[in-house]
């Protein structure tokens, strides 16, 4: 790890690697070191692992650890890492201290598991992960973990947790919480997350409020047109962005919404159409049906010669 905070490091496309499983359903750490290393070498600013896209749900801790131990030394201190916990307050530090075990560079704390916690409890619930482990913290608002503003601005002003990375997609609400923490925590160098299961979509309507962060599923299994957005997105070429979203990204969230856990199992089927073999989901997720695999092939091409329209659409980061 370097002495620079996880705040200073983050920049950059943020990479969601999915977790590897052989035909057993083990965990294959090989092919996941390869796609690790894969996404750091065509240019992730960041590897989060073990997170959402990461099947965190379905790791047990030791599988958990060695993954998070695997991304780290594949990372090698080019880029940092930033490893999933969650769960209920006690799990959730357990996680954190594993992964803070393995060097990550820091946590994305997930929602509370089943519960609907009220504001104060989830201060408690994030303050607490924040209080057991060195490791910086950014908080998820997704599903039943949804914050105010102004309990956003005291997450800010907690020792170590330096973010939020927004899952829900209310724009009204995420300009209040920007405005809330810049008026009540100004003096803390919060960053913002675009969470959102293909975060592109809603990439430009968040450039709006400032939010440029994002993570990037697509960047698992196209990095070259994840890559090419995200040039367009920071540059401000909004003719390249909307060729893209309008001939992948729009096509590709329609696709994924025709079923039930696609943010992942799709995103998994697209690694192995590009020539990795990751293995399947893990239940209760199931596979995408073949009829969707054979569109997503589809798209991917027409991604990829998306690249060669126009005067934009470079892939360097």
């Amino acid at each position: 790890m370097t002495s620079a905070s996880l705040a200073e490091r983050l920049d950059g496309l943020l990479f969601f690697p999915v977790t590897a499983f052989g035909p057993d359903g083990a965990v294959n750490l090989e092919v996941y070191r390869v796609h690790v290393r894969a996404g750091i070498e065509a240019g992730a600013g960041a590897v989060f692992a073990c997170c959402g896209t990461g099947e965190f749900h379905a790791l047990a801790p030791e599988e958990f650890h060695a993954c998070v131990a695997a991304a780290v030394e594949e990372a090698d201190g080019r880029v940092p890492v930033v490893a999933g916990t969650g769960y209920g307050t006690a799990l959730a530090v357990r996680f954190a201290e594993l992964a803070e075990r393995a060097g990550a560079d820091g946590l994305l704390a997930m929602p509370p598991y089943l519960v609907v916690a009220d504001q104060e409890g989830l201060v408690r619930h994030y303050r607490t992960i924040a209080e057991a482990t060195g490791l910086e913290v950014i908080v998820y608002q997704r599903d039943n973990a949804v914050f105010a503003p102004r309990t956003v601005a005291r997450l800010a002003r907690v020792p170590g947790i330096i973010g939020l990375k927004d899952g829900l997609g209310d724009l009204d609400l995420m300009q209040r919480i920007v405005s809330a923490v810049r008026e009540e925590a100004p003096e803390e160098e919060f960053r913002y997350f675009n969470g959102l299961p293909t975060a592109e979509l809603t990439g430009l309507a968040y450039r709006g409020i400032g939010v440029l962060l994002y993570s990037s599923a697509v960047f698992c299994f196209a990095p070259e047109v994840a890559l090419a957005f995200h040039e367009a997105l920071t540059t401000g070429d909004d003719a390249t962005a909307a060729r893209l979203v309008d001939g992948f990204y729009r096509p590709l969230v329609e696709l994924r919404n025709k079923g039930r856990g696609y943010a992942v199992s799709l995103v998994k089927a697209g690694v192995r159409l590009r020539g990795l073999d990751v293995g399947e989901v893990r239940s209760p997720l199931s596979e995408p049906s073949a009829a969707h695999v054979k569109e997503l092939e589809g798209l991917i091409e027409r991604g990829l010669a998306l690249l060669g329209d126009g005067d934009g659409g470079g892939g360097g980061r």
